[in-house]
C-alpha cells in the first residue's frame, strides 16, 4: 500500500478508507465481504471523504478504488426500502453534486467488477485504470430501478449509443480488454499493478499547475455536454478572462 496516514472514515469495520499521501487522496469503497455494494453507511462516508477533498487545498489528484476482488456491486438490495440511499445525510447533495465540486483529477482504479451505480461511480471518474479483472456491468433494468447517476449519458460518452443501448437493456458484459476497445478505460494492468500504476498517474499529475488543471478540467467537461462551436468559446472566454488581470499591467 502506498498511501499513509489513514483516516477511518466509519466505525468498527469502516465502510470507507481516505488515505492521503504525497497530495494524492485514495478513497476505498471498503464492504469486501458485500462486493463493495452501496448502503447508506457507506454513502455517508463516501461523500464525507469527497467534501474533504473538495476544500483540502493540499490534495491535487484522487483515486477511487474497492477492496477486494470487486470495485463496486451498486445498491445493497438489502438496504433499499430499510435506509435513505437518496439522500443519506438528509443535505440534498448527492453523489454527481459532490464528484462535480472536485476540481481536481479523479481516478477511478477499477480492480474488479463495476456493476449498475458501481458502474456509474467509474463513469462519473475523470478517467479509468483497470485491472485485467475488471469488467463492467448495467443492470437497472433487471433490478427495476433507472439510472440516477448519470449513466445513460455517460456510458454513451465513452463506448457510444449503440452499445450503450445493448449494455442497459441486456446486461451485457464488457471484460477490462474489451472495455479498453471501447475507450471506456485508459489502460489495463495486471491486478497485482494496478495500484502501483495509477499513483504513478496521479503523482505525475501532482506535478502540474493545480489551478490550470482545475481549469481545463472544467472547460473539458462542460465542452464536452455541447456543440464543438460552443466548446470552442467557453475556453476562449476562459483563456481571456484568465489573461485579463495580466493585460495593461505597466498602465
Amino acid at each position: 500500500m502506498f498511501f499513509l496516514n489513514k483516516f477511518f472514515i466509519g466505525e468498527n469495520m469502516p465502510s470507507v478508507l481516505f488515505d492521503i499521501k504525497d497530495s494524492v487522496g485514495l478513497i476505498t469503497l471498503n464492504r469486501p465481504e458485500k462486493r463493495n455494494a452501496i448502503n447508506m453507511d457507506l454513502l455517508i462516508h463516501f461523500y464525507n471523504a469527497l467534501d474533504e477533498i473538495i476544500v483540502n487545498q493540499d490534495i491535487k489528484a484522487v483515486i477511487i478504488t474497492g477492496s477486494g476482488p470487486s470495485f463496486c456491486a451498486g445498491l445493497d438490495l438489502s438496504a433499499i426500502g430499510r435506509e435513505n440511499l437518496f439522500d443519506p445525510r438528509g443535505d440534498g447533495r448527492g453523489f454527481p453534486e459532490l464528484i462535480n465540486e472536485c476540481r481536481v483529477p479523479v481516478i477511478g482504479a477499477v480492480n474488479g467488477h463495476a456493476i449498475t451505480g458501481g458502474l456509474e461511480i467509474a463513469l462519473n471518474c475523470d478517467f479509468l485504470i483497470a485491472s485485467e479483472n475488471a469488467s463492467f456491468k448495467d443492470t437497472h433494468a433487471k433490478v427495476g430501478l433507472p439510472p440516477g447517476w448519470g449513466l445513460s449519458q455517460l456510458l454513451q460518452h465513452a463506448v457510444g449509443q449503440r452499445m450503450t443501448k445493448q449494455m442497459s437493456f441486456s446486461g451485457k458484459v464488457l471484460n477490462a480488454q474489451e472495455a479498453l476497445r471501447y475507450g471506456l478505460v485508459n489502460e489495463v494492468l495486471p491486478a497485482d499493478k494496478l495500484m502501483e500504476r495509477s499513483f504513478e498517474i496521479a503523482q505525475t499529475i501532482c506535478c502540474g499547475n493545480k489551478n490550470i488543471i482545475g481549469i481545463m478540467k472544467d472547460i473539458i467537461n462542460r465542452g464536452g455536454k455541447t456543440t464543438l462551436a460552443k466548446g470552442l468559446e467557453i475556453e476562449q472566454k476562459t483563456f481571456l478572462d484568465f489573461i485579463k488581470p495580466f493585460q495593461n499591467i505597466d498602465e
